[in-house]
């Protein structure tokens, strides 16, 4: 049976969508500026777009997870959610401290550090409000009638994510400490924990989708904590090849980053391989998609164009390029952004009781974003191949040779709008859902 206080998620995956469209008009700043065409730069510089572009991406993925989490753990742990009030409460003060952070990157209020812009006192108001998601969360769990291996990987992954955040706050006079132990906050949550809040949701929905036993899926996800565990954690090296550490690092995370692509591997057999297993014809076919999706996805982003230009020989020609960004954009699509809205796609239907996965507006979505996104992955990649060509070889400046790829953002801004297009697509399936009801919550099961 489903818990009336999973209602909770619903508003943390409103916050999500509205937050993941800012996103979308932030980068279409940024690509608008690259094509040359950067009319809005008196009022939104490019450094202020790229901040909030960024920051969002962050945002608006750790709202889906804790939503994701407000709907799993009450479910997985068989109890209502301890305290509902507090969980609003943790809502609204996640959201207002995220339009601080914005409205204040705007008026030049951040700290400057890449990934971590946003300014120290607001940093203290974050950890409080994840100390206070973690309290709902793990007390919720702890008296739970259950305590499964998927809920505890899930806020496994939570609790350390919030612990990495820590090292971020550190101060440091010098760039190259303050860079190492940066990269232990936007590393080891993307390519470390955040994995794990990953596999912890596609556990769920392949329970409930493929209607394979759960020991049979959970087995896998101690094969997945492993290899993450393996790889990820001296897979940072590879972000300190040259930032004045020691040179052991070339070795360390030349290996550990050939290994990296593991993890995402298991993810897309473990996923694959329970749906060919799987007996159970579940008719949410859109959550399907969307969870298979983002198994295979990750694979391709994460995994082998991670793999691609993280080994040392060639990331000292890529370094600092935009075939980051070809690499960035696909991993963060496939690992976490299409998990978000595959939760999304299965929680929907169960808490407004409106069964919408049979629309063609639900599938539109899903084959435009995703082509939008290969789009504008093959074109940052070609924009990054020449410009590691121009300014590695022809010793070019750096401001001549944007000017000479130019062309390849009109490309990039062409399949953008294909995958907005999707997305609206997804935005409209989710707000002609409407609002959770407890009726739809005492009558729908599993």
């Amino acid at each position: 049976m489903k818990y009336k206080s999973q209602k909770v998620a619903y508003w943390f995956f409103a916050l999500s969508m509205l937050l993941f469209g800012l996103q979308i008009v932030y980068g279409f700043i940024m690509g608008s500026a690259h094509a040359g065409y950067d009319g809005l730069h008196s009022i939104i510089p490019f450094n202020t777009a790229r901040a909030v572009h960024t920051n969002l991406l962050v945002v608006w993925l750790l709202s889906g997870f804790m939503g994701a989490a407000y709907y799993i753990i009450p479910e997985e742990a068989q109890r209502e959610l301890v305290n509902v009030k507090l969980a609003y409460v943790q809502l609204i003060s996640l959201a207002v401290v995220g339009v601080i952070a914005i409205v204040g990157y705007h008026f030049n209020y951040w700290e400057g550090r890449k990934f971590l812009e946003i300014p120290r006192p607001l940093d203290y108001l974050v950890v409080v409000n994840v100390l206070l998601f973690l309290g709902l969360i793990l007390t919720t769990l702890f008296k739970g009638k259950r305590k499964t291996t998927t809920a505890l990987v899930l806020s496994m992954g939570l609790l350390f994510a919030a612990l990495l955040y820590l090292p971020g706050m550190l101060p440091f006079d010098s760039q190259v400490k303050d860079s190492f132990f940066r990269w232990w906050v936007v590393h080891l949550w993307v390519e470390g924990v955040w994995e794990l809040i990953m596999g912890g949701i596609l556990s769920f929905l392949l329970i409930k989708l493929t209607g394979v036993d759960r020991e049979v899926i959970e087995k896998w996800l101690y094969v997945i904590v492993g290899l993450t565990f393996l790889s990820g954690v001296l897979g940072t090296g590879h972000h300190y090849y040259y930032i004045g550490v020691n040179k052991i690092w070339l070795i360390v995370g030349g290996i550990f980053s050939a290994l990296e692509p593991l993890a995402f591997l298991a993810m897309a057999l473990f996923a694959v391989n329970m749906y060919r297993k799987g007996e159970k014809k579940h008719p949410n076919k859109l959550a399907l998609y969307w969870t298979l999706g983002a198994a295979i996805v990750s694979f391709m982003g994460a995994g082998l164009l991670g793999f691609a230009h993280t080994l040392p020989q060639t990331n000292k020609y890529t370094h600092g390029t935009l075939v980051t960004a070809m690499h960035g954009h696909l991993a963060f699509w496939g690992a976490y952004a299409m998990i978000v809205l595959a939760i999304i796609s299965y929680s929907l239907p169960n808490m407004t009781g409106r069964k919408l996965y049979e629309s063609t507006r639900g599938r539109v979505a899903f084959w435009l974003s995703n082509i939008g996104m290969i789009g504008m992955t093959v074109a940052f990649g070609v924009a990054g191949v020449a410009q590691v060509y121009l300014e590695r070889k022809f010793k070019m400046e750096f401001m001549a040779v944007q000017k000479e790829i130019e062309i390849h953002f009109v490309v990039l801004i062409l399949c953008a709008t294909i995958f907005l297009t999707g997305i609206i697509s997804y935005m409209i399936d989710f707000y002609k859902h409407g609002k959770p009801n407890d009726e739809a919550l005492e009558t729908v099961s599993n």
